[in-house]
Parts: C-alpha cells; structure tokens; sequence
C-alpha cells in the first residue's frame, strides 16, 4: 500500500543542510525520512506543551488536594493509633470503678486530648505516639 505524499520546497540556513547532507548520506537514511522524522518531533511537542498550559494548573491543583488529604490522613491514623494504644495497654482489665480510678481515668483522658491537640499543633511534625501519656499515680 503506497502512502499519498506532497511535495515540499524549502530554504534552510546552510548550518543545516551541512547538518542534513551529512545525516542523509549515511546508510538507510534519506532526506525525506529525517525531516519527516524532525517534523513529527516538532509537532508532538508542540501538541504537549499546549495540553501542559491547558491542563497543567488543573492537575497541580489536584496534586495539592491529595497532599492534604495524605496529611489528614497520617494525622488520623496517629490520633486512632494513640487512642487503640490507650484502650489496650493502660485500661485493659480494670476492677470496679472508685473515686480513684474515675480520677486517673479523667486524667489519662484528658492527657490523650491534649496529646492530639498537641499533635494537630505540630501538623505532623513529630510523631505523636513518642509521647507519654501519665500512667497510675501521675498527673
């Protein structure tokens, strides 16, 4: 199946017929194949810079809404790991509730608030979970 062609003429600088000539005389290679080659080149490029101005800002808009949305993330995932790490290791198996031990609950509490309000302060900066929060006997 042969392909339609159109004739072209064209001026270019003598640099770049030198350039051409030399390319050209190499085997398998011809005049027509290399600027058929160049000029597709040309045009894709062209054809990606226009799709970057169009849809560029776009897409850098969606890339910093998923970063916020990892950051709330990461900071979700330490706020549930700290309250699992409370329920598991210092409540576990408590006997009847007294005076004293509401007390220490209260506190441990209101420690783990503001170990997170600590945390969303911070925006990540430090890992929540190296904090400590007061076991039995502390405040």
């Amino acid at each position: 199946m042969q392909t339609r062609k159109s004739r072209h003429q064209l001026y270019l600088p003598d640099h770049l017929s030198a350039r051409l000539d030399a390319l050209a005389a190499e085997p398998n290679n011809s005049k027509t194949a290399i600027m058929t080659d160049a000029l597709g080149a040309w045009f894709e490029r062209r054809e990606d810079l226009e799709a970057e101005q169009q849809f560029g800002k776009k897409l850098e808009r969606q890339a910093r809404a998923v970063e916020r949305m990892e950051r709330r993330l990461d900071y979700l995932t330490e706020v549930v790991g700290l309250f699992v790490r409370h329920q598991l290791t210092l409540t576990a198996h408590h006997p009847a509730f007294d005076v004293a031990t509401r007390k220490l609950g209260q506190a441990r509490y209101d420690a783990f608030v503001r170990l997170v309000a600590e945390q969303a302060a911070r925006s990540g900066s430090e890992k929540a979970g190296e904090r400590r929060i007061p076991g039995k006997g502390e405040k």
